[in-house]
């Protein structure tokens, strides 16, 4: 690799290092796991940096990040560790921080597709096509697994935090 290309893909790397374990959180649910995701996907992309055809790098390493944490927590269940920590609050800057707890645990709730989507679409502010891109599977499915979410979001939350969350992402 040139030095210009390891300029470049430090650079990326720092840009967007934070948006990257944010999607990889709000896929898991666990700060650890999402970090760990994020440096193997980084190490992955590292590896193809120089390969010329890249269209879309972010698109890219989150579908690596998501299938890396699908393959993991294939086999979660065989390990021995489990987390309990209480997840951190760092996340939808939109909210009051109340509200961001309350809408990170209701989040969380979501099957990991359905967090992803909607995450992906409300927090990221990717498009229904971007969305459907990095879950791997159609527009139609990106847009349905959304819609299915902020609905099961809407059902878990009381009335009074769906309105004061209607900036935020509802």
């Amino acid at each position: 690799m040139t030095p210009e290309q390891e300029d470049d893909f430090r650079q990326y790397v720092a840009g967007q290092s934070r948006r990257l374990y944010r999607f990889a959180y709000y896929c898991c649910g666990d700060w650890h796991r999402a970090e760990d995701a994020v440096q193997n996907a980084l190490i992955r992309l590292y590896g193809v940096w120089t390969r010329p055809g890249r269209t879309s790098t972010d698109a890219y390493v989150r579908k690596i990040i998501a299938n890396l944490l699908i393959d993991e927590s294939r086999l979660f269940r065989f390990r021995k560790e489990r987390p309990t920590d209480v997840f951190e609050d760092r996340l939808l800057e939109t909210a009051g921080p109340e509200d961001r707890l309350v809408l990170t645990a209701a989040l969380m709730r979501l099957p990991a597709r359905q967090r992803a989507a909607v995450y992906l679409r409300h927090c990221e502010d990717l498009t229904s096509d971007e969305v459907a891109r990095v879950l791997g599977c159609s527009h139609g499915a990106a847009r349905n697994l959304v819609m299915r979410g902020l609905d099961a979001l809407r059902a878990i939350l009381t009335d009074a935090t769906v309105d004061r969350l209607k900036g935020a992402i509802l």
